[in-house]
This record gives structure tokens, C-alpha cells and sequence, in this order.
């Protein structure tokens, strides 16, 4: 054996010096392996412990069941709100509020204009014009961004204000 060591110009000593290395990190990959096995046990034995096949069998029927109604619930909850997602495009998303004084004279801001609208801009404008003996409320309506009849100054800037917004539900 010698003989083909020095042969090869290896020294008996460095190879059995390699040798051990290569015995010593083994060593430590087994050990590593075995902690690792034994953690994987104690997982299994206490997920095991007091359960045979008719148990596991049971247990995986009941969180098939559970499933099966949670996604029912899901496709039920799904239907819902398609529902209320149809509805909320009739209500009104968009407001615009002017105060303004319609009367010179009467002094502070007591007078508004009030644009509500769907998402498609359709709605009605609620003007409320106040002086110091009576209140004039008038209501107009608007389809599709246009107004019924002509808008006063006040009222057309509470309907850009409204037109302006984005609606709440759908972007």
C-alpha cells in the first residue's frame, strides 16, 4: 500500500489525516440528522397519540364538511354582494355644496345650493335661497350631467362640484 502512495507522491499520514476529517463532519451531518428525525417524531407521535384510521378518518370528514360550508357561505356572500354592488350605482355618491347669501343686504351666508348625484351623474339639485322673513326652496333635476332648466351661478358650481368627484363605490 505504501508502495502506491509514495508512487503517487501522497504522504500516509495527511491521507489519514483527511480521513479523519472526513469521519469527524460525517459524524456531525448523522448527528444533525438524528436531532432533526427525532423533532419530526415527537410531531407525529403527538399528532398520532390517542387516534387510529376510523379517528383520522372522522377528522377529515368534519374539515371536509367545514369546508364545503365555508365555500357555500363564500358563493352565498359572492351573490350578496353582486346584489348590493347592482343597487349602489342608483344611489346618490356625488355631492356639491355652495353657500352663498342670496339676498344683498341680509347679511351672512344663510342660502345653498345642494347637487346629489349617481354614478351617472343623474340626480337632482336642491336650491334653498333664505331671506329674513321666508326661506324659497327649489328643486331641479339633473339626467346624465344636463339640468332640467337653466342653473344660476351658485347652482351651477355646486353641480361641477358634484361632477367633479369620483364615485365613492366603483373606483
Amino acid at each position: 500500500m505504501s508502495d502506491i502512495l509514495s508512487q503517487l507522491g501522497i504522504d500516509p499520514i495527511i491521507l489519514i489525516g483527511v480521513m479523519a476529517g472526513l469521519i469527524v463532519f460525517l459524524g456531525g451531518v448523522l448527528i444533525i440528522s438524528l436531532i432533526k428525525m427525532e423533532k419530526v417524531y415527537r410531531r407525529y407521535d403527538l399528532f398520532m397519540r390517542g387516534k387510529d384510521a376510523e379517528t383520522l378518518e372522522d377528522l377529515i370528514a368534519e374539515l371536509y364538511e367545514s369546508t364545503q360550508k365555508l365555500m357555500d357561505q363564500d358563493l352565498a356572500n359572492k351573490d350578496v354582494m353582486k346584489v348590493v354592488s347592482r343597487s349602489l350605482s342608483n344611489t346618490y355618491q356625488k355631492t356639491g355644496i355652495v353657500k352663498y347669501n342670496a339676498f344683498e343686504g341680509m347679511g351672512g351666508q344663510s342660502s345653498f345650493a345642494l347637487a346629489l348625484l349617481d354614478m351617472t351623474n343623474s340626480g337632482f339639485l336642491l336650491n334653498a335661497m333664505h331671506s329674513r322673513n321666508s326661506c324659497y326652496v327649489y328643486v331641479k333635476e339633473i339626467h346624465e350631467g344636463e339640468p332640467e332648466s337653466a342653473l344660476g351661478k351658485e347652482e351651477k358650481e355646486a353641480l361641477d362640484a358634484a361632477m367633479k368627484k369620483k364615485d365613492r363605490f366603483f373606483s
